[in-house]
C-alpha cells in the first residue's frame, strides 16, 4: 500500500460497525464530490434501520463464516454489529475478528441460533443437516451473508431481510 501511495492517492477504510459504515459512505461522498447523494443514502439507511423494533432482550446467536475449520465473528466486526441491530447477541462477542471454533465450543456457547452465512463460505442445507445432531434445541439457519457483511448502499436491503429473518426464527417482534 505504501508503494501505491507514492504514485496514487490511497484511501483505506476499516469498517467494524454500523456507524463506521455510515462514516465511510460520507467520506466517499466528500472524496467524489457527491455529498448530496451520499447524505441522501445515509438518511435512507437510517430510516430503514429505524423501522426495526427495539428488543429489550437479544437472542443468543453464533454466526459462522467458514467450515474446515469452523470460523465465527468476534465482537469487533461489522457482522457482529449487524447481528445486534437484527436482534441477536453474538455469543462470541468477547473474541476478536474472525476466530476458529469447534463444535464443542458451539455446544457450550448457549446459543439459541446458529447462522450459517452464504458467504464467504457457501454454507447450504446439507451443512445444517451435518450440524443439527450436535446442537439439539438450537435453530440453525442459512443467513444471507450480504445482509450481514456488505456495507454501503447494500445496507438499504438489510432491515427488510432482518424482519423476515425474525419471522423465520420465530422471534417475536
Amino acid at each position: 500500500m505504501q508503494a501505491l501511495a507514492k504514485e496514487f492517492n490511497v484511501w483505506v477504510t476499516d469498517i467494524n460497525n454500523f456507524n463506521d459504515a455510515l462514516v465511510m459512505i460520507n467520506d466517499i461522498g466528500q472524496l467524489t464530490g457527491t455529498t448530496e447523494k451520499t447524505a441522501t443514502l445515509i438518511s435512507l439507511i437510517k430510516q430503514q434501520f429505524d423501522l426495526l423494533p427495539i428488543r429489550p432482550k437479544l437472542k443468543n446467536a453464533a454466526y459462522l463464516i467458514w467450515k474446515d475449520p469452523y470460523m465465527t465473528t468476534g465482537g469487533d466486526t461489522f457482522i457482529s454489529s449487524m447481528m445486534q441491530l437484527a436482534g441477536f447477541k453474538n455469543v462470541f462477542a468477547d473474541t476478536k475478528r474472525y476466530q476458529q471454533i469447534t463444535i464443542q465450543e458451539l455446544q457450550h456457547s448457549k446459543c439459541d441460533f446458529v447462522f450459517l452465512s452464504t458467504e464467504p463460505y457457501p454454507f447450504s442445507q446439507k451443512h445444517i443437516a451435518e450440524l443439527q445432531p450436535h446442537l439439539p434445541g438450537v435453530k440453525i439457519i442459512l443467513a444471507d451473508g450480504e445482509m450481514f457483511s456488505w456495507y454501503g448502499s447494500r445496507m438499504l436491503l438489510a432491515p427488510p431481510y432482518f424482519l423476515k429473518l425474525a419471522s423465520a426464527t420465530s422471534f417475536l417482534l
